[in-house]
């Protein structure tokens, strides 16, 4: 009986020892420290540095410097980026609320309010929303997308009955390209998961 507990402690016993040989490499005493190499620069030599050698690290009285944030160009480009994603951040996080939360079931329409903002702030936006609301627009629809399974979208219901999906990444990016046109390929780069489709 006391061999199986004392199998089940040598992992442990194990990963104290390198704990503290690990620790002991890290502690060394003042006067000559020595940094290890790491594994992938095994072939390079080992350098020792004494403790009055100066420093490669920056210490706290030396504050990082960030050359971008000097550059007036990144710091306009950065509040612009600021202020696109302050007009965007809602319509996105209303349809992420519509696609992924307990709020709709699969084939349910939107209520008024919803549908007004949708069509208003995103269908109006896609570049192909004549096609997708063709003869007239009934509602905007939740349901899982016919080719992905497991994917939600949002569908325009027709008023001859056909339903048709429709993208809101889609939407947003020709938003973002009409209101914004000079930083619109680089917001979406840098902002969206695709690219600039």
């Amino acid at each position: 009986m006391a061999a199986p507990s004392l199998l089940r402690g040598t992992p442990l016993l194990r990963l104290r020892l390198q704990h503290q040989r690990l620790a002991s490499a890290l502690f060394k005493p003042p006067g000559r420290l020595t940094f290890l190499v790491a594994a992938a620069e095994s072939s390079k030599p080992e350098r020792s540095f004494s403790v009055n050698d100066k420093p490669s690290v920056l210490s706290a009285k030396d504050p990082t410097k960030y050359p971008r944030l000097d550059n007036p160009n990144y710091r306009k480009w950065k509040i612009k980026e600021a202020e696109i994603l302050r007009d965007i951040e809602p319509i996105i996080y209303l349809t992420k609320e519509i696609l992924h939360s307990d709020r709709y079931m699969d084939g349910e329409c939107l209520t008024a309010e919803d549908e007004k903002a949708v069509v208003g702030k995103l269908l109006a936006y896609h570049p192909h929303c004549e096609d997708k609301i063709g003869c007239g627009l009934a509602s905007i629809m939740v349901d899982r997308h016919p080719q992905f399974k497991h994917s939600r979208c949002l569908f325009v219901v027709r008023t001859d009955g056909i339903w048709i999906d429709f993208s809101y990444q889609k939407c947003l990016r020709a938003y973002v390209r009409e209101k914004y046109p000079s930083h619109a390929e680089r917001f979406i780069k840098e902002n969206f998961k695709r690219g600039s489709s």
